[in-house]
């Protein structure tokens, strides 16, 4: 089965698709007519490899943690996204789709964000290239991620909060998605995950797949094979996690595990555990899982992490785990903050709140002594100073070594 790509109605399996106002159609469809055709031409290739080598500083490392290895008897490597320019893997895909916008004539950006990262990295983009940015973010995120928010700011964003429901990163998409409808011939939304209407799901996959490109390059020169026994990755929307998974998914001795955040539990009614949660429904223009009442209104999702705050999951990952090609686990709050400490202290990287989901699943799930696990380190943890900071003050940011 291919994993990989949706269907020419951009469907994996059932999941899905572009529900979308008819307003927004001309736009949606432009891309869906042109975006391969675009993104695949040898001018376009050549231009945005040359900036994920010069400007982004890719190849990302892939580094063997020698200490987390020798705690877990395994062998883990880290894939080094934190070291990108911006700090997270997202500049990859929002790099591609500013681009991508130039080339389709679009002069003004639009874009949500949820830890900063993606509306740092669009800001960065659009500052390169001399476009327009404006960001939708949360109140609640405004405020809980504000180093980001500075950094936009200095880059040229205009950063607009949202204010309805949760005031997060669901919130930001409604507003983004709002704006959107009402400037349909001069914007391009650079969505930042693998959600939303067909093509974006592929799109982003697309865009990120870069990660999982070179773990295969670097792993056949540091092990001698290209295909570890398992690859793991944080999934709010999942876009770190479909570039991780990317060039793994049809391939199936790789074992591929999914982190989503537990928030205080699953059964707490404070979580963002999509695949516990979730129902079939349609989200920001997709058909997925999503975390609802019996009568279709979305259940407010919480992670501690604000990149991980969505009640959904990209269509990508839906069909992995109905297919049972991905085992997921749900991490809460707590075993998040628990792993970055102990990342910080055994490695002396310090790690985002999203990707110590990831690391999390280290104490939950056993591994052989010559495994190969390679975790994807999704993002630096700058943004999660003042998260990290209240939990040494209350004296329990303590792991075992």
């Amino acid at each position: 089965m291919n994993y990989k790509n949706p269907d020419e109605n951009g469907y994996y399996g059932e999941f899905g698709g572009a529900f979308i106002p008819e307003m927004l159609y001309p736009n949606v469809e432009e891309l869906q007519k042109s975006y391969i055709d675009i993104i695949e031409s040898e001018e376009f290739r050549q231009e945005y490899q040359e900036l994920l080598k010069n400007y982004v500083g890719r190849a990302t490392p892939l580094y063997f943690s020698g200490n987390l290895s020798r705690k877990y008897h395994t062998k883990i490597y880290l894939k080094r996204e934190d070291l990108n320019h911006t700090g997270a893997h997202k500049i990859n895909n929002a790099l591609g789709q500013v681009l991508l916008a130039k080339r389709l004539g679009k002069s003004r950006i639009i874009a949500e964000t949820g830890a900063g990262q993606h509306g740092v990295a669009t800001a960065t983009a659009c500052a390169l290239l001399g476009l327009e940015c404006i960001v939708y973010m949360g109140e609640v995120d405004i405020q809980r991620q504000a180093p980001n928010v500075g950094r936009m700011k200095m880059l040229g964003a205009e950063v607009i909060p949202a204010t309805s429901g949760s005031k997060t990163l669901k919130d930001a998409v409604n507003e983004a998605l709002r704006d959107w409808i009402n400037n349909p011939v001069t914007t391009h939304y650079v969505i930042g995950s693998v959600v939303g209407p067909h093509p974006f799901p592929d799109l982003v996959a697309r865009f990120q797949s870069i990660i999982s490109q070179e773990i295969k390059e670097q792993l056949l020169e540091q092990a001698g094979r290209e295909n570890p026994d398992y690859v793991i990755a944080c999934v709010g929307g999942g876009s770190n996690a479909a570039g991780t998974f990317y060039h793994f998914v049809n391939e199936e001795d790789v074992k591929i595990i999914a982190a989503e955040a537990g928030g205080f539990g699953v059964d707490s009614g404070k979580s963002a555990a999509t695949t516990f949660l979730g129902t079939l429904g349609v989200l920001h223009g997709s058909k997925s899982l999503v975390m609802q009442t019996p009568d279709g209104q979305v259940i407010e999702p919480h992670s501690i992490s604000a990149g991980l705050d969505y009640p959904g999951i990209g269509p990508f990952h839906a069909n992995l785990f109905r297919e049972k090609r991905a085992e997921f686990f749900s991490i809460t709050d707590e075993e998040a903050l628990q792993s970055a400490f102990e990342l910080t202290r055994l490695e002396g990287i310090i790690p985002a709140l999203e990707s110590a989901h990831a690391l999390a699943v280290l104490d939950k799930k056993e591994f052989k002594e010559d495994d190969i696990v390679v975790i994807c380190l999704s993002g630096r943890g700058d943004k999660d100073m003042e998260t990290y900071l209240k939990k040494l003050d209350e004296g329990s940011g303590k792991t075992e070594d």
